[in-house]
């Protein structure tokens, strides 16, 4: 996909339509995760430092992502390319590569650019967003061939072209060819995919090593049998927070951790899944990370015993000197759950931590917050800033002005636009941070009424076998 998290953006915000934007974290530690082609022109590009990304576009607008608006859209373009083959190997949100082959769809250079063609259309109808197709006969050269394709555009390399289309490019191009492997060669006096094949596979290795310099001769070459291998099931769930200034009040610390395992335990449950071992990221003032965890007897999706869990690996944590990141995940994903279990476990081990034994348990203190005090709230979590409240670019819905989305908050005001995909550019109106009338929304669909694809890709043309038709319906 092109430019995905901004693109889409622009296609929810039709004011914001052919205007720089940056999406990334706003805080003074934010880095950017995408930037539009408009913003690009001005020299911001994913992983800046999101202050760099100000000095060099102040005029852009700049938004929190919104994941449950990309997930969204993700899975209508993923559910496309299953259509194609069963063999789809998501890399990203935006990003996949799909084996042709195994979907028998296309026998020759003619009914591969044909499907590349349809499928760039079935995007952009069903999602409003555009993608770059690249066609070719590896991961490594579909990877290239599509970055060389944006934006929204389609190439295919040929086979037999391979060697001569790679040689000029730079060695930053190949996989695994990182800065430091890249000046590494550049000190060996090899910058382009042509002196890597003219240097030979032994000079390679001498550099690199036997798997890494043999790898990249094959590479330079063009050679890569890297299979598409089929989405697996995710194996955790986990969110994090990186926070603007350090955290030192130790309550506002454990406030935060309860905080992220409730959003942790609402991705486990929007997946259907459950997990039995919690896990706790800490990273503190001088960038040392920490992590605990902890196995309990069976997987829950309870969000009371994930939080209880997360707070007791809290308190073997060191947060002496400040906080800058906390996470909370979960492993040892599973179908199904065993309440009861869970609830016992921690009963039990809430009551073992009691002076006067199980005996002396305060009934439910352990299974939930209802039968314990809540800790009095400490200067940080009181404040509660505008900017946690009411993230910029994100969903807000009036009782009177409808749906819109904020362009700022602060000093006890909200500013919210109310536009929505498909309508004229919206007016602007202020608000007061506690307006009883304005609410958090969830996204809008980009395209309020997609077309239906269901039948999809029955007009592509079919390998001349015959054999492709059964393979082309199934998912991945």
């Amino acid at each position: 996909m092109d430019a995905f998290y901004a693109s889409a953006e622009q296609a929810a915000k039709p004011s914001l339509r052919g205007k720089p934007v940056v999406v990334g974290g706003l805080g003074p530690r934010g880095v950017v995760a995408t930037a539009s082609y408009e913003a690009r022109r001005f020299g911001v590009h994913s992983a800046m430092p999101m202050a760099q990304a100000r000095r060099l576009a102040p005029n852009a607008a700049y938004l929190v992502p919104r994941f449950a608006l990309y997930r969204s859209v993700s899975d209508q373009v993923m559910e496309l390319l299953g259509r194609l083959s069963p063999l789809v190997e998501p890399l990203s949100l935006d990003e996949a590569f799909v084996d042709l082959e195994a979907g028998s769809m296309a026998d020759d250079a003619a009914s591969a650019l044909e499907i590349g063609r349809q499928l760039r259309e079935a995007i952009e109808a069903v999602t409003g967003l555009s993608g770059s197709v690249g066609l070719a006969g590896s991961k490594m050269l579909a990877k290239i061939a599509s970055e060389e394709a944006k934006p929204d555009g389609i190439r295919l390399i040929e086979p037999g072209t391979e060697r001569d289309m790679l040689a000029p490019m730079p060695v930053r191009t190949l996989p695994g060819v990182g800065p430091a492997t890249a000046d590494h060669l550049r000190r060996a006096g090899m910058t382009t995919v042509d002196d890597l094949a003219e240097a030979g596979e032994a000079e390679l290795v001498r550099l690199l090593g036997k798997a890494h310099g043999g790898s990249l001769h094959r590479m330079a070459f063009g050679y890569d049998d890297r299979p598409v291998v089929a989405e697996r099931d995710a194996k955790s769930v986990s969110v994090e927070d990186t926070f603007d200034t350090d955290l030192h009040d130790r309550v506002r610390v454990r406030t935060e951790v309860e905080r992220l395992a409730d959003r942790c335990v609402q991705r486990l449950r929007a997946a259907g899944r459950s997990g039995r071992t919690v896990v706790l990221k800490v990273r503190r003032y001088d960038f040392s990370t920490l992590t605990r965890s902890e196995t309990l007897r069976g997987p829950t999706d309870d969000p009371a015993v994930v939080r209880e869990a997360a707070a007791r690996l809290l308190e073997s944590v060191d947060t002496t000197g400040g906080v800058r990141l906390l996470g909370v995940g979960v492993t040892g994903l599973a179908d199904f759950t065993q309440e009861d279990l869970f609830a016992q476990a921690a009963g039990e081990r809430a009551a073992a931590a009691l002076p006067g034994g199980p005996d002396e348990r305060p009934e439910k203190a352990a299974d939930s917050r209802e039968g314990r005090p809540e800790p009095e709230p400490g200067p940080e979590a009181a404040e509660q800033p505008a900017a946690r409240r009411w993230p910029a670019g994100h969903d807000v819905r009036h009782d009177v002005h409808g749906h819109g989305w904020v362009q700022g908050s602060g000093v006890g005001r909200v500013t919210v636009r109310f536009e929505e995909p498909g309508s004229e550019p919206g007016r602007v109106r202020t608000f007061r941070i506690d307006d009883p009338a304005l609410r958090p929304a969830d996204p809008l669909p980009l395209v309020r009424e997609p077309p239906d694809y269901s039948s999809w890709p029955a007009s592509l043309p079919k390998s001349r076998s015959g054999a492709g038709a059964p393979g082309a319906e199934s998912s991945p």
